[in-house]
């Protein structure tokens, strides 16, 4: 099945079809994970995008039945360089192709993952089409010049209803812009009582629940497209310990005051480098976000820097001066990625045990 790869610039490359045999139209974007590829591709955050993944063979260890975090994948395909077609792990059960078919998700192999990357590097991410060899490239460009940039995808990937996941220890709400499982894993490990609602519940109900924290999560796109929940997190400010991530992290800032703005290419990989203001550690984090804070906005605001990206500056962590919130752009659930954030979680958790105690504004006022 022989289909090419559009973009809106005019560059097309030829390639072998795999996976769905439908049309794609999507951001293109590139991730430069090693490995995680199935973590990667089924995480709600990239609803709307085409994904290349720059590490030269995909596939290679298959797809199992528990490295998922999602189960109804958003985003529209896949740009690989090679496909593995002999895939083998003991915990396998289809292949990385076989999949794709089985979600609906078209994608391109054998193109040059390396000039297309260095192509948004360059010029920034675009807008693109995965379609048959035959197509027309003109009315592939003009239909995608045409395509408005999507502004409902937190509504698409969140969760419809409000359900709860037991547990023994402290109640926290997350909310679900386009949750990763990994985040709600790891506050389940951590004994949690976890109940998840849709990105647009109200602080009055979020409060109703008694929680002893919140956690805003990861999601899709620009946050400026989701008012309403910038809106509930600057009523839960002050009101219950809040902790970001991700998209949940840009809504804290706007929250306050702040301003975001669309990055050139995004963070996007398993491997960038993050300063910590205090004590100059650094961690290797996970990343995929194509906003960031605008660094000046944050001057007009009740919040401080914590965190910035080594490789260029942009803001990786903020916290409140005086109420017990903080957020970090990476994502310390590490799914997949390294574990060097994982303490956040635990931080979190003080948080939460100092408010309880009465100690947590004494700290930071």
């Amino acid at each position: 099945m022989r289909r090419k790869l559009v973009l809106e610039n005019g560059a097309t490359w030829a390639g072998e079809g795999i996976g769905s045999d439908t049309d794609s139209f999507g951001e293109v974007v590139f991730q430069t994970g090693m490995t995680g590829y199935q973590e990667i591709l089924s995480d709600p955050s990239y609803s709307g995008q085409i994904v290349t993944m720059t590490y030269p063979l995909i596939g290679n260890y298959g797809i199992n039945r528990d490295d998922f975090e999602s189960m109804n994948p958003a985003l529209k395909g896949v740009i690989v360089k090679e496909a593995a077609v002999s895939p083998s792990h003991h915990l396998m059960r289809r292949s990385f192709d076989d999949w794709l078919k089985q979600i609906g998700v078209a994608g391109i192999a054998g193109v040059d993952t390396r000039m297309i990357t260095r192509m948004i590097r360059e010029n920034g991410v675009m807008r693109g089409a995965i379609v048959y060899d035959d197509a027309d490239e003109q009315e592939v460009i003009d239909r995608l010049k045409a395509t408005n940039p999507l502004s409902e995808q937190v509504k698409e990937v969140s969760t419809k209803s409000i359900y709860a996941n037991p547990g023994q220890g402290k109640r926290v709400v997350l909310i679900d812009y386009g949750m990763k499982k990994g985040i709600l894993r790891d506050l389940l490990q951590l004994g949690y009582d976890v109940i998840v609602v849709p990105y647009n519940t109200s602080a009055t109900v979020i409060l109703g629940l008694s929680p002893d924290g919140v956690v805003l999560s990861n999601g899709p796109g620009d946050p400026a497209d989701i008012p309403e929940s910038e809106a509930c997190v600057q009523e839960l400010i002050g009101q219950v310990p809040l902790f970001g991530i991700c998209l949940g992290h840009q809504l804290l800032a706007r929250a306050c005051g702040a301003s975001t703005e669309k990055m050139r290419f995004g963070h996007r990989g398993s491997n960038h480098p993050v300063r910590e203001l205090a004590t100059g550690k650094i961690a290797i984090t996970s990343q995929n976000h194509g906003y960031t804070i605008s660094p000046d906005s944050l001057a007009k605001t009740s919040l401080e820097t914590t965190h910035v990206n080594v490789n260029d500056g942009s803001v990786e962590g903020i916290r409140h001066l005086h109420a017990p919130a903080f957020s970090v752009q990476y994502h310390p659930e590490a799914s997949a990625g390294p574990e060097d954030a994982k303490e956040l979680f635990k931080q979190f958790d003080s948080m939460i045990d100092e408010v309880a105690g009465g100690t947590h504004y004494a700290k930071t006022n």
